[in-house]
């Protein structure tokens, strides 16, 4: 039966420290990938074609590369040229790469979709190059770009799931370890589904308070 199931208090435990290290992955890769979105975004949005036509090339690996290759392969170049990185600085390193790929072409998309007219006018009033951009086109850009940000967070989230292949127990894995255990797959997965989802629900509604409340000013 669903419930008939040898599951302790102790697995509960077990399952909410992978969800914990999920939570630290999550956080570090989406900072990483997002300061790294911001500077490569800026830069394909106004730096000269022979600038950002590479980083994009670059850029373009990443995102079409299954995330699974990427991990592998970054565990195997650690443990090639002897870096000695433990296994979570892997995978927040890769992660955060893999969400900068992205993030740059959200960045690029919200800085262009500012009126060209608005940042002349601002130029115009002496502000330099980097007071612009700060004070002008990221505020507006930010908005815009806001809900495909979160979108990418969340889907971070999840994918965080497979770095259980470079031997790290993050929420998946652990769930894997209890079902072992306790034998009852559809519990443990149905467990580990709530936790997930009470992990990206609160971001969620997060972001659409915000969006809501940018549109309304």
């Amino acid at each position: 039966m669903f419930f008939d199931a040898s599951l302790s208090w102790s697995d509960i435990v077990y399952l909410l420290q992978g969800a914990l290290v999920t939570i630290a992955i999550t956080a570090a890769s989406v900072a990483i990938g997002t300061v790294l979105g911001v500077l490569f975004g800026l830069i394909r949005a106004g730096a000269p074609w022979w600038i950002s036509g590479p980083i994009g090339g670059i850029l373009d690996i990443f995102r079409s590369v299954p995330l699974l290759i990427q991990l592998v392969l970054f565990n195997s170049f650690n443990s090639m040229f002897r870096l000695h990185w433990p296994g979570y600085t892997v995978a927040c390193l890769c992660l955060g790469i893999y969400a900068a790929a992205f993030c740059t072409e959200i960045v690029r998309s919200g800085v262009s979709a500012v009126p060209t007219t608005t940042r002349r006018a601002a130029r115009s009033l002496g502000l330099t190059w980097g007071k612009e951009v700060i004070s002008i086109t990221l505020p507006m850009a930010t908005r815009i770009v806001f809900p495909s940000w979160i979108g990418l967070a969340l889907g971070v989230m999840k994918d965080t799931s497979l770095v259980l292949w470079i031997g790290i127990i993050e929420l998946l894995r652990s769930s894997q370890i209890v079902t072992t255990r306790v034998q009852e797959p559809l519990l443990i997965l149905t467990i580990t589904g709530l936790i997930y989802f009470l992990m990206s629900f609160p971001i969620a509604r997060l972001g659409a308070r915000l969006e809501k409340r940018w549109q309304i000013q």
